[in-house]
């Protein structure tokens, strides 16, 4: 297999692209199946439809498939409408079963049904099979191509059959133990087959405690507990029955869904961040939470006004409102970040709230002191007012920052309880309230040491 560096990677495709044009279909191929899957996939993507005509010519279904699997939904779409009927089904025939569950979970009704009918019967049965589990779940996720092998087996009769059924495994690093009722009663790895005498039992061999989720476990605490044993597969039952398998590569796929899907929370733009859409539906996905900010910048000016006077009065307040509301969404929004992260880890439940909470509370305060110590040092020498201007901006700070911070850690909180995604509770919302308190506490001691300021 070829290893491409940045340098050679352009020169090596365009190489191949040219063997395309001139239809070498024998360099094309020696060429091309040099690479790594992945480098592939780019050349793919970089070639024009009249060359992909092409290039579905040079290469077999079989081929096809593995480099398929790997494309991206919207590409996968548009690939398989340009495919021979017959090709394409072959094309699907060839890939995991999960992989054609999930691509078909994306393809309307019709569609789904045309393929499901021309393909293999028992190949299209496993696929049925996964479609009827809950979006987001183990289940959905799963595999059914794995290798399961009963306890009295042999080491020995075990490895002459993974010779056999390797090639339609997902995956051998593991070989899962079940009993007659197919119940799952053991794990054993590659490695310990290899290093174990061939006529010694796989119940001598196997590990019998092994860790299982369920086929309704959510897709994200299978991630949380793959990372935390390292695990390369899991397996999946239902009602101790071993049904399939997850393994680590869908796994890679679900932390980046979710990761995606939490920073468009976060940043109230979930359902936009795809490249691929279009600047209408982004604005139509964007436009309640920027409506519902609009009205809460509308209170933000409320408050403003209600201080116009205490304004009126000292306009140098003016400078630092931008100061205060900045100082506040950046503190809240880090406190925000913190939390969703630990509750998207695990790392926050029932017996840690009460500390991270603590710990949250006495960040904000060590910010608002470093911040208001250092106003109290440069605001005199840069602005009228003296230390009492400083000490207005300074003490409010303080108590903005404390009260951002309570309020970035506490929202998500609230919101996780009611079982409702805490990555909702988005910066920019999160922001907004920390602007209007903070500009209420800034005016209201303000206001309080009018007095003293010069008019």
């Amino acid at each position: 297999m070829v290893k491409l560096d940045q340098q050679t990677r352009e020169t090596y495709q365009n190489h191949i692209i040219q063997t395309i044009i001139d239809q070498n279909m024998t360099d094309f191929r020696e060429l091309f199946f040099e690479l790594h899957p992945t480098d592939q996939i780019d050349i793919l993507n970089s070639v024009t439809k009249k060359q992909r005509a092409v290039f579905y010519k040079f290469v077999k279904p079989d081929e096809f498939a593995e480099i398929f699997q790997g494309l991206e939904v919207s590409k996968q779409k548009l690939y398989i409408s340009e495919l021979q009927q017959n090709y394409a089904i072959d094309v699907i025939n060839n890939m995991p079963y999960d992989d054609i569950a999930d691509f078909f979970a994306e393809l309307p009704e019709s569609t789904k049904e045309l393929y499901l009918s021309q393909m293999d019967k028992d190949e299209a049965a496993e696929v049925i099979h996964l479609l009827k589990y809950d979006d987001q779940t183990a289940g959905a996720i799963m595999t059914t191509e794995y290798i399961s092998v009963a306890s009295s087996d042999t080491v020995g009769n075990v490895m002459n059959r993974l010779r056999l059924e390797a090639p339609e495994a997902e995956t051998i690093y593991y070989l899962y133990v079940i009993d007659e009722q197919l119940k799952l009663v053991g794990v054993v790895s590659l490695r310990d087959l290899i290093v174990s005498p061939l006529d010694q039992s796989i119940e001598e061999v196997m590990l019998s405690r092994v860790r299982s989720v369920e086929t309704h476990t959510d897709q994200e605490e299978v991630a949380r507990i793959m990372k935390k044993y390292d695990f390369l597969a899991i397996p999946v039952t239902a009602q101790g029955m071993l049904v399939g398998i997850v393994t680590v590569d869908d796994i890679m796929d679900v932390v980046e869904e979710e990761t995606e899907e939490d920073f468009g929370e976060i940043s109230a733009v979930r359902g936009s961040i795809d490249a691929n859409v279009t600047a209408f539906a982004a604005a139509k996905k964007r436009a309640p939470w920027i409506i519902m900010l609009m009205f809460l910048g509308l209170v933000t000016a409320g408050v403003i006004g209600e201080f116009e006077e205490t304004l009126e009065a000292v306009i140098i307040l003016a400078v630092f409102i931008p100061l205060i509301m900045d100082s506040a969404g950046n503190t809240g929004t880090q406190a925000l970040a913190v939390v969703v992260r630990g509750l998207a880890l695990g790392s926050v439940d029932g017996s840690s709230v009460k500390k991270m909470l603590k710990r949250e509370f006495g960040t904000g305060l060590m910010l608002g002191l470093i911040c208001a110590i250092t106003l109290l040092i440069i605001i005199p020498f840069l602005y009228d007012g003296g230390l009492i201007l400083a000490a207005i901006v300074g003490v409010s700070l303080f108590f903005t920052l404390s009260f951002s911070t309570m309020v970035g850690a506490t929202v998500p909180l609230i919101i996780n309880k009611l079982k409702i995604d805490p990555a909702v509770a988005s910066g920019p919302f999160i922001t907004t309230i920390n602007d209007i308190m903070g500009l209420i506490i800034y005016f209201s001691i303000a206001t309080a040491l009018l007095d003293y300021l010069p008019q």
